[in-house]
């Protein structure tokens, strides 16, 4: 079974505004999915509904067997198994990085104030932040701001990672910090899906690449059938604009 499975997905943010349009793909366990696309196009609000944050009016989505799109009450914890990454850090600026680290841990979790912060400074440590612990978020760089949130986001241990463009608030010198992180994670065998322009990323980690226009899945490759031969001329065109650089 699939990790996470999108089945015939549609959105709607008024009667005559789709932004999702029958949308259907699955992420295997341990796959490194990059959806890419021109701006407008679906992505972020593909991605958002995976873990509920953007509910759809029609199709199923599950994951790990669960179903997002009829759960109500347990919402809280699939969220806390699904790590989320935005593109704004999202960061309580009145908490210590240890604090920021510490909060879902005790309130979702109900881990004890010790072991949330043995897990927090443990996480800390993957990402290169530990001596930054007990700094405010508004100290930190944003490339440093980025690591933090994904490392809040794997002290609750989660079954998959989401990236909605967690480079695209960053300065260009800041980029490499956070996708190396990533490139971490995906080695070591973690579930993401990843919207984002950084096609050098995809090529390097991606398993397969969903390319998304108007609402729509386009393209559903293999990364190297999709760099290599797109069969769409929409991909075509968008990869000639955006690898021209």
């Amino acid at each position: 079974m699939p990790m996470i499975t999108i089945d015939n997905v549609s959105k709607w943010y008024n009667p005559t505004f789709q932004v999702l349009k029958n949308c259907t793909t699955s992420v295997d366990k341990g796959e490194v999915v990059v959806v890419c696309g021109p701006s407008g196009s679906g992505k972020s609000t593909l991605i958002k509904t995976v873990n509920a944050l953007e509910p759809v009016q029609e199709g199923t989505i599950t994951v790990d067997g669960l179903s997002v799109t009829t759960m109500k009450k347990d919402l809280p914890k699939l969220r806390s198994r699904v790590g989320m990454v935005f593109q704004h850090f999202e960061l309580f600026p009145h908490l210590r990085i240890v604090e920021n680290l510490c909060l879902g841990q005790t309130k979702v979790l109900g881990r004890s104030e010790d072991s949330a912060r043995a897990k927090a400074m443990k996480m800390l440590e993957r990402v290169g932040l530990t001596a930054h612990a007990e700094k405010y978020p508004g100290q930190l760089s944003g490339g440093q701001q980025q690591r933090v949130a994904i490392a809040r986001a794997l002290v609750m241990d989660p079954i998959c990672m989401l990236f909605d463009e967690p480079t695209s608030a960053l300065d260009p010198e800041m980029i490499n910090e956070v996708l190396d992180v990533m490139v971490e994670l995906a080695k070591e065998g973690m579930t993401m899906m990843v919207v984002t322009h950084e096609m050098g990323f995809a090529k390097k980690v991606a398993n397969r690449v969903i390319f998304m226009d108007a609402g729509e899945i386009v393209e559903d490759a293999q990364k190297d059938d999709f760099f290599g031969s797109p069969r769409s001329e929409r991909a075509q065109q968008f990869l000639s604009k955006i690898l021209a650089h």
